[in-house]
């Protein structure tokens, strides 16, 4: 049974994750804070790259983020692991006035759900040039520190910013965070790599795009969010 995909029309809620999706993959300013990750994983539990490299992507899987299962196995504290994994270098980021000029024209608020600092988006958008068009962040902290894809953390954002689910979308680049929307009623979009250059995922990272909770897939959000608004 071909599925038909839910529609925009009928959306005035706008809801982006951050990384990878409002930059392209290739940016890979992912794999900064990856590698962070991995350094402050090594650094605690006093384990070699390689053993850090394996429990950091065990509890990515296994908790939503890495930083949750060091919290729950290891009484990391979210601030310390916040501050240390965010320090990167923002740099290859570079302005998008044209998808920026789309996102303004979109009817209703935007809004960013990240897993994510607030002070991580607040870089991010400064170096896109965006940061004016976005009415809200609910970042790590607003969702008590727990990450998506948890029902809990999607209701928490959904109740603090008076948001109708079945009247939002939402734009993710890891399918396994859009199955809550969906079932909440949201319109889904999966933004993937371009593939004209190389991109540093894990496999299950890039997998799902043809998951029956993915209503659209798109490798270009600025021309995506263009045609919708000049549709």
């Amino acid at each position: 049974m071909t599925k038909s995909p839910r529609a925009f029309d009928h959306v005035d809620t706008w809801v982006f994750d951050l990384d990878n999706t409002l930059y392209p993959h290739h940016v890979n300013l992912w794999q900064q804070v990856d590698a962070r990750i991995g350094e402050f994983v090594s650094n605690w539990l006093k384990v070699d790259a390689d053993e850090a490299r394996r429990i950091q992507k065990d509890y990515y899987r296994r908790y939503g983020t890495t930083m949750r299962g060091m919290m729950t196995e290891h009484g990391v504290h979210a601030d310390d692991f916040l501050a240390y994994v965010h320090k990167i270098d923002h740099s290859p980021l570079e302005a998008n006035p044209a998808m920026g000029a789309a996102i303004e024209q979109l009817p209703g608020r935007k809004l960013i759900l990240t897993n994510g600092s607030v002070d991580h988006v607040d870089a991010v958008l400064a170096r896109l040039g965006i940061a004016d068009h976005f009415h809200g962040v609910f970042d790590i902290k607003a969702a008590e520190l727990t990450p998506k894809p948890a029902r809990e953390t999607y209701d928490k954002f959904l109740g603090l910013h008076d948001v109708d689910p079945t009247r939002a979308a939402m734009f993710e680049d890891l399918a396994r965070n859009l199955v809550v929307p969906h079932d909440l009623g949201m319109t889904t979009v999966l933004v993937v790599p371009d593939g004209t250059k190389e991109v540093v995922r894990e496999d299950w990272e890039l997998a799902g795009r043809d998951d029956p909770h993915v209503d659209h897939v798109t490798d270009d959000l600025t021309g995506f969010l263009q045609r919708l608004v000049t549709a």
